[in-house]
């Protein structure tokens, strides 16, 4: 039965941080053992691991091509290995699946986190050997002592709250649909084993249900994901969004987002998008190239919101609020860090805690790429807020770690635009043959639509039709390649006076229907919010059709 990732994207560390992989290139069943009783202790609550046998690893990297493994290896391997396990105790058994990679036979081992820590198994495969404790240390897994012991033993029943069973739902609130949409875009093979396999099997091999064959019910992570209505079991858990037009707070627009957690973060950033991001392209003198800013970076926004969505508790009844202010965006959610996580280590660039809330949360919005490794959130956003010119972002968390705040200042030099006064620069013709004689091509079109084209819009078209249909001269060329680029962006605009499939598009503008023609006229203008999905939420959807943004109705004669 295959495994619910993209195994390609695992082995290579993509979606897993590479403490939870071990590379082995052979079978080493004493070592495998070890490894197996780290992951199910699972102490830091980073939700198991995997052991891939048949490639080596230099320093923990893994070296490819692998050597992999003979088929006849792979099967004894999975019988050793059953025995071996049953050497832990309390009872504990891995999930195991051969793959080919590259041309070789490799066998991965998947250790979810388990339910009666702590586990022990032999030190050594000897007779009378001492049972021991074990847990991972980096990439390794060592044996328990001292107070890393005594944590471990602490740990005994304390499953986090997202990978318990949740008594008070059925299996089938757990939905077929949602689930077959997440294996498809994290590009798992089960996808395609889940048209003819049981419900009941695919849950359990997502381990997303558990219990006994006649009591079966979804665990908390599950129905956060899998179920379209998940505050009905989960009072309160969406997020809270208020946009307020002033300081004194009684000017504001509210929005709530609900739905399985991806998508209410996928449409809440939609939504600020829309309604709050504003970019602005700046010519500058000299120079060939623009300079666009933004009032706030879009990796910022999504690294914030993911991770309050990742870090909050679903056992307290409090949404998640976010605030955007004239001058900030403010995202509150509740608790604060775990223990011993204080407020001042908030201020420190990488904040690694020890513990984790959600170990299911975290890897299903890391295979969704929605969030980074662990310990990498907060050094992205400062990042990303450096790079395009705001101010520090600020991190905080009471005495008693009852909430944690994050504050993303505004870009100093766009305050209060389209959130607050919607208002823009009404352009002239000679505004438009400044950016004519200095290079006209998509990202300066997108930076003008920001602005008001109502004196404009026809000259604008004139200026395209006429610079594309010239003569030029090899100096040139560059230039009139992408004035031709923007002429069919145009095109594109004109006919998306209608809602139109991606190949509607593509035929209409005399192209076939294949992956590079998209990335080179459809994909430039969602980017920059001239178009956009119909539904949104689901963009591999079947029925997935592209319309105009009010930023890209502005050209509409």
């Amino acid at each position: 039965m295959a495994l619910p990732v993209n195994i390609s994207e695992l082995i290579h560390g993509k979606v897993v941080e590479w403490e939870r992989l071990e590379f082995k290139e052979g079978w080493n069943p004493e070592d495998v053992l070890h490894t197996v009783c780290a992951f199910a202790n699972d102490m830091n609550n980073w939700g198991g691991g995997y052991i891939i046998i048949g490639i080596k690893a230099i320093e923990g990297i893994p070296q490819f091509p692998p050597n992999g493994l003979t088929l006849e290896n792979i099967d004894r391997i999975q019988g050793e290995l059953i025995g071996i396990c049953y050497k832990i105790q309390p009872n504990y058994l891995p999930v195991t699946q051969p793959y080919e990679i590259e041309g070789q036979h490799i066998l991965v081992v998947w250790c979810p986190a388990g339910d009666m820590r702590p586990y022990s198994c032999p030190s050594t495969l000897g007779d009378d050997a001492r049972r021991q404790y074990y847990i991972r240390s980096g990439s390794r897994s060592i044996v328990a002592r001292g107070d890393n012991q005594t944590r471990l033993v602490e740990l005994t029943a304390k499953v986090p709250f997202d990978d318990r069973i949740n008594q008070e739902s059925k299996l089938n609130n757990l939905e077929l649909g949602l689930i077959r949409e997440f294996l498809q875009e994290v590009g798992s093979d089960l996808f395609e084993e889940s048209t003819s396999m049981p419900f009941a099997d695919l849950c359990k091999a997502m381990h997303i249900a558990r219990g006994p064959v006649e009591s079966l019910r979804p665990i908390n992570a599950g129905l956060l994901f899998f179920n379209s209505h998940p505050h009905r079991f989960f009072n309160r858990a969406w997020i809270e969004l208020a946009i307020h037009r002033d300081e004194a707070g009684r000017n504001f627009t509210s929005e709530t987002f609900k739905g399985p957690l991806h998508r209410q973060i996928r449409n809440c950033l939609a939504y600020l998008k829309s309604e709050v991001l504003k970019t602005e392209t700046r010519k500058i003198t000299g120079q060939a190239e623009s300079l666009t800013i933004s009032n706030y970076p879009y990796n910022a926004l999504e690294e914030a919101i993911s991770n309050a969505v990742y870090h909050k508790s679903y056992a307290e009844e409090k949404p998640i609020e976010i605030q955007v202010l004239p001058d900030r965006i403010e995202i509150l959610s509740y608790p604060g860090p775990l223990p011993p996580i204080k407020n001042a280590d908030l201020q420190q660039r990488r904040v690694i805690a020890r513990d984790y809330r959600n170990r299911r949360i975290g890897d299903f919005l890391k295979e969704l790429k929605l969030t980074e490794g662990k310990a990498t959130g907060f050094p992205v956003i400062r990042d990303q807020m450096a790079k395009n010119g705001n101010a520090e972002p600020q991190f905080f968390t009471d005495e008693d770690r009852t909430l944690f705040l994050v504050t993303l200042p505004c870009h100093a030099e766009l305050k209060g635009t389209k959130l607050v006064s919607k208002s823009s620069t009404k352009l002239t013709t000679e505004d438009i043959d400044t950016y004519f004689n200095e290079g006209f091509d998509l990202q300066t079109l997108s930076g003008i639509l920001d602005n008001d084209l109502s004196d404009v819009v026809d000259y604008i078209r004139e200026k395209i039709g006429t610079k594309s249909a010239q003569k030029v001269s090899k100096s040139a060329q560059k230039v009139s390649k992408s004035t031709r680029k923007v002429s069919k962006s145009i095109e594109i605009i004109d006919f998306l006076k209608s809602e139109q499939s991606r190949e509607e598009i593509l035929k209409h503008l005399g192209l076939i229907n294949h992956t590079s023609n998209f990335k080179n006229y459809i994909k430039p203008l969602l980017e920059m919010e001239i178009i956009k999905l119909t539904i949104p939420d689901k963009p591999k959807s079947q029925l997935q059709k592209y319309t105009l943004t009010e930023k890209g109705r502005k050209l509409i004669k």
